[in-house]
């Protein structure tokens, strides 16, 4: 069994003493792991950092079997990031969550597509509104998308001003009667219009948050998110904060 393809580099574990186990995330193939030998070594370790763009040649006796990596790098983008906490750490978020969300051997060729853009634009001036357009397609993809077309309750498309955090679905002002203080805000960044508010980009996040911590996450067995994510989202509220004096 033999492939070739293009992918991302989610994450690196060592593996036996000069080895290391990559998990790369591809276009046709989805997430797939493989044995580099001396992935582990000094000469190696500098290539093989979360986000690099690796040309991959996968070889195995049987599909089932885990395989060996040969792999060339086609963009190193740690390095770039070093720079910037904001882009370091959205670095980290979308690697991680990709590796906590997709199952191994499934293809998300959309995903993937919006990934690399992405991951390309990190350190653009409204990067975090293209994250969080980001986290709705993944959680999109992973079968929790959010419906902020029109109001579950109403039908309407009007003064849609919540989410349900059971369903997804957005709710209007009128809809959601002596329900709104049970529900989730529906900030514009969600139905991109953020308009360069941060604020608005942070509350959108709080919402996507839910969806991924009380819907995916338990999906996925007893695993909490990963912290990284909790980190970037920090980071960019405290970016969002007004400046005093």
């Amino acid at each position: 069994m033999e492939w070739r393809a293009e992918g991302i580099l989610l994450g690196v574990r060592r593996h036996g003493e000069h080895a290391a186990i990559l998990d790369l995330f591809t276009e046709g193939l989805g997430r797939h792991m493989g044995v580099v030998r001396g992935g582990a070594s000094r000469k190696m370790a500098p290539l093989l950092q979360p986000g690099a763009q690796l040309d991959a040649t996968w070889r195995a006796r049987l599909d089932a079997h885990l395989g060996s990596y040969t792999v060339d790098l086609i963009r190193g983008r740690a390095a770039d990031a070093m720079d910037d906490r904001l882009s370091l750490a959205g670095l980290s978020a979308v690697c991680a969550l990709l590796a906590f969300a997709l199952p191994e051997r499934h293809a998300y060729p959309a995903l993937y597509a919006r990934t690399l853009v992405l991951l390309d634009g990190l350190g653009a001036g409204r990067w975090p509104e293209a994250y969080l357009g980001w986290e709705l397609a993944l959680l999109e993809e992973t079968g929790f998308g959010l419906d902020l077309s029109a109001c579950a309750v109403t039908g309407v498309t009007q003064d849609l001003a919540y989410v349900s955090p059971r369903t997804g679905r957005a709710v209007s002002v009128a809809g959601a009667g002596d329900w709104a203080d049970r529900l989730l805000p529906l900030p514009g960044a969600l139905r991109g219009m953020a308009g360069g508010d941060p604020a608005e980009v942070v509350a959108g996040l709080r919402t996507t948050g839910h969806f991924l911590t009380e819907h995916l996450a338990p999906s996925l067995g007893d695993k909490p998110l990963p912290p990284a994510r909790q980190r970037l989202v920090d980071l960019i509220a405290a970016r969002a904060q007004p400046v005093s004096g």
